[in-house]
């Protein structure tokens, strides 16, 4: 199957997308307008982005101390997205959007992620554009957010520093207002900052003529002195340029600097910058100190970012998802035109059955004794790679980590739909959905769609570890996906230690609920009834592990294992997105006389034969709070 035709079944055949078109919100739309979309974005996908992805990951940014210089691919590339709409496509009509599901969109930016994730770095922008949708006062959302839909500018957000990385109660870049009258600027209460951000991806180029930035910041006290933790933290707007009321560049440098570029493993065609706020070397208004307007209310700057946080989780976990992808297509070829090795024959018996050894009897390896093992006959054509069992297996473990994560992906994206245009019932029960699944939704495929990159070149063999074939970039590039928008670790413990408890566990019920409405569902049919069963099970172990491992109540016992827990959840989590996904392609093909439905039955077989038993292992360590690693003595590493 292409990725096209497995997103028209996710899309129309499992999410039913087209019955979102009797929505007020999406009444223009039909299945001919959201094909055309996936139409458009598949094309310049393949024109504008796939032909350049090792082009990009060649030709580094570079920075001459001035200015950040982009391979020209990378323009015509943005120019192209711009232009198509796309990042404005989930707006309302009169800002200039398509009123698109969310959905769609992330249908069709699937495309690009697939064809060059290094280069398709405008998810950032859509993030900040919409967090000042939400947040921002009526004049930032026309002078910033709509300026970023358009493709005029560009946005980012500015979390991290050097000294703190993750931990943003430990943010130290200061904001202080800026002179008498600070709170009357249009643009919003003025501020200087003063502070250095790292790890800020597309944080200088010239692919647009301004960049925004949203930047977390404190206010010090009336003492000068920084509220300790995370409720001092403020929310700011810091354009790179200046501009005026009606969002015309006034021809100003703000006093934004880029320090240097990180020169990265993987995503080497995105700038990853290390910016420092108000040194002085851009003063305005022949002072040091960065201009940024307050967004939203002093001391509530972390609440705004999660907005755009847990907008970009589920598009790192799609990015995750079609870096493996591309890898599952790259190795799928290979091994269907790469001929080697010949077929294993049967064994042969000694024709003295006297020399037979007792029945059951076995050699200390467990081969039947009394014969000549299986060989091949080096005189027969050679067998493409993809005969061979364990390529299959291989192959296979790839399809299902990978459609399966899109699966999950889209699922999400829905439940976003779902809260912004279903009932008052429907929009609450996809908030709770989303608040347990968004960890799954970027965690899971990190690091299950990574280790299919890993399988893809194994496939491809010792070709597979040379520059010769696309997998080893693809590999490098998801090596992100573990680490930024809160790394594997914070994940996990966000899902044990907040998620699954939140509102007395009300997330965790509703998803349990969801699950058996599938369960109960394929108990009917034959060839699911025993995954059904499985999945049951499964499911009623997490649950006894969430108990168990709270069952003290001392927060470092339970979270002591919160990634093992987090994977069995996952598992879980996909076990259940396959087992709907196969029953769906059971109701339309009951005989199985399509390969597409053979392929998703296949999987979801596969998953529950190889892949959900593992959770028996993860779950033990935390039904029993097994602290070995929590208690290993630092000096016996």
């Amino acid at each position: 199957m292409t990725l096209r035709t497995t997103l028209d079944f996710l899309l129309h055949d499992w999410l039913d997308s087209t019955g979102l078109t009797s929505r007020e919100r999406f009444a223009d739309h039909n299945r001919e307008t959201f094909d055309a979309v996936l139409d458009t974005c598949e094309r310049i996908a393949r024109e504008k982005y796939a032909p350049f992805n090792r082009l990009v990951d060649t030709q580094e940014p570079q920075f001459d101390g001035e200015k950040v210089t982009l391979p020209q691919a990378t323009h015509d590339a943005f120019k192209a997205y711009a232009d198509s709409g796309m990042l404005s496509a989930a707006q309302d009509y009169d800002i200039g959007g398509m009123q698109l599901p969310y959905s769609v969109e992330a249908a069709a930016n699937a495309f690009f992620a697939c064809a060059s994730v290094s280069i398709g770095s405008s998810l950032l922008s859509v993030g900040n554009a919409n967090l000042l949708m939400a947040h921002g006062t009526e004049l930032q959302k026309q002078v910033f957010a709509h300026n970023e839909f358009s493709g005029r500018w560009a946005g980012t957000m500015c979390l991290s520093e050097p000294q703190a990385g993750s931990s943003l109660s430990d943010v130290a870049t200061r904001a202080v207002p800026d002179g008498e009258g600070f709170e009357s600027d249009p643009l919003g209460a003025r501020y200087r900052l003063r502070g250095n951000k790292m790890w800020i991806s597309s944080g200088e180029h010239e692919l647009t003529e301004n960049i925004v930035h949203l930047v977390l910041a404190k206010i010090p006290d009336t003492d000068g002195k920084l509220v300790p933790g995370t409720r001092g933290i403020s929310l700011f707007i810091v354009p790179k340029k200046m501009v005026n009321a009606q969002g015309e560049l006034t021809g100003v440098r703000n006093d934004v600097a880029l320090a240097g570029l990180n020169h990265k493993l993987g995503w080497r065609g995105t700038t990853n910058t290390l910016l420092n706020f108000g040194e002085g070397k851009f003063p305005v208004d022949g002072q040091a100190g960065a201009v940024g307007y307050l967004v939203g209310q002093p001391g509530k700057g972390l609440a705004c970012m999660f907005h755009m946080m847990n907008e970009a989780r589920i598009g790192v976990g799609i990015a995750a998802t079609m870096l493996g992808m591309a890898g599952y297509y790259a190795s799928l070829d290979y091994a269907k035109n790469r001929p080697q090795g010949r077929p294993i024959q049967a064994p042969t018996l000694r024709a003295d059955a006297s020399s037979l050894p007792p029945e059951g009897a076995h050699s200390a390896l467990g081969r039947p004794s009394g014969g000549v093992g299986a060989g091949k006959d080096a005189a027969a054509p050679q067998t493409r790679i993809i005969e061979h069992a364990d390529v299959k297996r291989m192959l296979l473990t790839q399809k299902a980590y990978c459609e399966g994560a899109l699966a999950l992906e889209l699922y999400c994206a829905r439940l976003i739909d779902e809260q912004h245009t279903g009932t008052a019932q429907d929009a609450e029960e996809a908030r709770l959905l989303l608040e347990v699944l968004t960890p799954i939704a970027k965690s899971w495929p990190s690091e299950w769609c990574l280790e299919a990159n890993s399988l893809a070149i194994q496939v491809h063999g010792g070709y597979g570890y040379t520059r010769d074939f696309p997998v080893e970039q693809y590999w490098r590039d998801n090596r992100l996906n573990m680490i930024h928008e809160g790394t594997h670790g914070i994940q996990a413990m966000d899902l044990l230690g907040r998620k699954v408890l939140m509102e007395e566990g009300k997330g965790l019920t509703l998803l349990s609920h969801r699950i058996m409405a599938t369960v109960n569902r394929c108990n009917g049919i034959p060839a699911l009834a025993p995954h059904a069963k499985a999945l049951a099970r499964a499911l009623q172990d997490v649950g006894v592990a969430t108990q168990k491992a709270w069952s003290t109540g001392v927060p470092g016992e339970a979270l002591a294992n919160a990634v093992p827990y987090m994977q069995a959840f996952g598992h879980t989590v996909l076990a259940w997105i396959w087992l709907d996904v196969a029953g769906c392609a059971l109701d339309n093909d009951p005989q199985q006389e399509s390969l597409e439905t053979q392929g998703h039955v296949g999987c979801a077989k596969f998953f529950f034969h190889y892949e959900l038993p593992k959770i028996n292992a993860w779950l033990g360590v935390v039904q029993s709070r097994d602290l070995t690693c929590a208690t290993f003595p630092e000096g016996a590493f």
